[in-house]
């Protein structure tokens, strides 16, 4: 069941298979759950490279305080789906001076991490007749512990060395720009409590220090998110508990140490990760040297990620069945295998699944984060698959 639809009703109702589903009750429950445990003070945003399906986005922009965006493409999107300019802010290395350009003229935070990005914003700012809104991207003197992927700390290609903000500080007050804060992103993927307090509290500390070289008062201070969600055997949920407690703290100080700033976490995984399944249907069962195949119609072209091909550095098996047969006792080890021309197209490697026949419906939990827009859709020239909210 998804959405109260049983899954095989569900395929009917969308025609063809493979393809994504989302649970609108669960995303709400997620942000449900996250406002109980974060401080009434503190604004969450929704990192939208996450989940940019457009009904999953008018969703969430409902739900959340604000949307975070990093290509002139996924800021159209939020526009388009009512987020309010006040409360977008904008992140990503290579901006082109078209997407600032667009980001001025919409009056959303840029976040700045080169210094390139100055004097044309100064530019942009005085041809338009508004001044552009930003603040630092802060590539930290520290890297967030268990991330899963590190976003911070030693030489990365995000953000602004701290080390060098006060020299930005100059001069976006030279351009004549106006700041509001700071952004600092550590990591993503992390599971331990422990580590993400230490990061947080250790963000605030550095722009505790960098504000005192701000050309003035700090309005908005983003510390990241890396919340981390369970896809392996032996991984347990995140503990928020510790967090909240955390970050309560951190909201406290805040009154004093920046009584102007509004505090944002910034979550994308964390908030649809759990909400999204991927179907496939199987459309071949082969055995070879007494190995058993299921060949479905969907794989890695669809869900990279799934496919271990996202980042793991040993590949691992997302939770997966078939769909279509749950409850069934009898089951048997199997690999689950795309219809690409490549040994790369795995879903799931020698796991033992309900028996299954060609017909059957394999499913793929955790798949509501980096998903159809983070795989290669075009490699072989298959079928684009297709995204529903139910």
């Amino acid at each position: 069941m998804i959405g109260g639809v049983s899954l095989s009703e569900l395929a009917a109702r969308v025609g063809q298979t493979p393809f994504y589903a989302y649970d609108r009750r669960l995303l709400r429950e997620r942000v449900r759950m996250l406002r109980h445990v974060l401080p009434k003070e503190m604004k969450l945003h929704f990192a939208m490279k996450a989940n940019p399906m457009p009904a999953v986005l008018g969703l969430m922009v409902g739900l959340v305080d604000g949307v975070d965006v990093a290509s002139a493409g996924e800021l159209k999107l939020a526009l388009d789906a009512g987020a309010d300019p006040k409360e977008i802010s904008f992140a990503g290395p290579g901006k082109q001076a078209s997407e600032l350009r667009q980001a001025v003229a919409a009056r959303v935070l840029i976040n700045v991490e080169s210094f390139r990005e100055l004097p044309l914003l100064a530019s942009i700012s005085s041809d338009l007749g508004m001044p552009a809104r930003v603040a630092v991207r802060v590539n930290p003197d520290f890297e967030i512990k268990g991330s899963g992927m590190k976003m911070g700390g030693g030489p990365k290609q995000f953000g602004v060395d701290a080390e060098k903000v006060p020299e930005y500080l100059q001069a976006i007050k030279k351009y004549g720009l106006t700041f509001e804060g700071f952004h600092l992103f550590a990591g993503s993927q992390n599971l331990r409590a422990k580590a993400l307090c230490e990061a947080q509290e250790k963000s605030y500390e550095l722009a505790l220090r960098l504000a005192q070289h701000a050309p003035s008062s700090i309005r908005s201070l983003n510390l990241g998110g890396g919340f981390g969600i369970p896809y392996f055997p032996g991984e347990l949920p995140l503990d928020l508990e510790p967090i909240s407690v955390n970050l309560a703290r951190l909201q406290a100080r805040a009154k004093q140490d920046f009584p102007e700033a509004v505090l944002v976490i910034e979550l994308g995984r964390y908030l649809v990760g759990e909400a999204g399944i991927y179907v496939a249907r199987i459309i071949d069962k082969k055995i070879s040297r007494n190995h058993v195949y299921l060949v479905a119609d969907g794989g890695l072209h669809h869900h990279l990620s799934a496919s271990g091909n996202f980042g793991q550095v040993i590949r691992k098996n997302y939770p997966v069945t078939i769909g279509s047969k749950v409850n069934h006792a009898v089951t048997e080890r199997v690999s689950v295998v795309g219809p690409l021309c490549t040994p790369l197209d795995l879903l799931a490697d020698q796991m033992d699944l309900p028996k299954a026949e060609s017909g059957d419906l394999v499913v793929v939990f955790q798949s509501g984060a980096y998903g159809a827009s983070a795989s290669p859709q075009g490699f072989l020239s298959h079928p684009h698959c297709i995204e529903v909210l139910v």
